[in-house]
């Protein structure tokens, strides 16, 4: 092959690259979320360092919300609804690969790591975080149905008032707490209604954590890397 043709076969290859990856075949029975929830907003947490740990997580290659079929079908309708609100969602995580899950782990037991304290878990030692239930060696986002994530307004992308962060490892965190205000109180209400209308479970320790009530998967962990 010429030089010159060589060289604009690697040009092209170089160019439509990114998005063949973009494309990247996702696992059977899996999809990604934002091709069937309309306006899902992303904010992948764990492929950036904007997260507990302070760095990029193990097994997030892109920033992409899978989610099982039915727990991304479950989401577009519980966004629908919203809609007529001028509401919608944004994700925070959603499928999680045990591969990340074990980085959490390994993450917990180095004590003296404590990088994002400040901002993430100011008063909780980080030795009691197995224990106070705040990491977990198997985490229900390995089965594709469970995810993390909060309200925005639809006209500006703004994120309503939830009291607190995702993943601040707190009590003040749990859908219960009453020292929050009562616009967040209201708003930490709407979205669990909205989400337990549409098929979803809370979990009372994080405001944010919803579980398809009927998973597909519910006794499997994957791993696959999100990608």
């Amino acid at each position: 092959m010429h030089r010159s043709a060589r060289g604009a076969l690697a040009l092209l290859l170089l160019l439509i690259a990114p998005s063949a990856r973009a494309q990247a075949p996702v696992p059977s029975g899996f999809v990604d979320a934002a091709t069937v929830v309309d306006g899902l907003v992303l904010d992948m947490r764990y492929f950036s360092e904007n997260n507990f740990v302070g760095e990029k997580i193990d097994g997030y290659e892109r920033a992409r919300c899978l989610l099982s079929a039915q727990a991304a079908n479950a989401l577009a309708g519980v966004q629908r609804g919203l809609t007529a609100r001028g509401l919608g969602l944004k994700v925070f995580d959603c499928y999680r690969p045990q591969r990340a899950v074990a980085h959490f782990v390994r993450w917990a037991r180095k004590i003296d790591d404590v990088r994002r304290k400040a901002e993430f878990y100011p008063k909780i030692d980080k030795r009691v975080l197995f224990k106070e239930g705040y990491i977990a060696e198997h985490s229900g986002h390995s089965r594709g149905a469970t995810l993390d994530l909060t309200l925005v307004r639809r006209a500006d992308g703004g994120e309503l008032d939830m009291g607190g962060p995702f993943d601040f490892f707190s009590p003040k965190s749990w859908p219960s707490d009453k020292s929050v205000s009562a616009q967040a109180q209201k708003n930490r209400a709407l979205l669990a209604d909205a989400m337990t209308r549409g098929g979803f479970r809370p979990y009372d320790k994080e405001w944010w954590h919803f579980t398809l009530a009927h998973e597909p998967f519910p006794h499997t962990y994957f791993d696959f890397p999100v990608r």
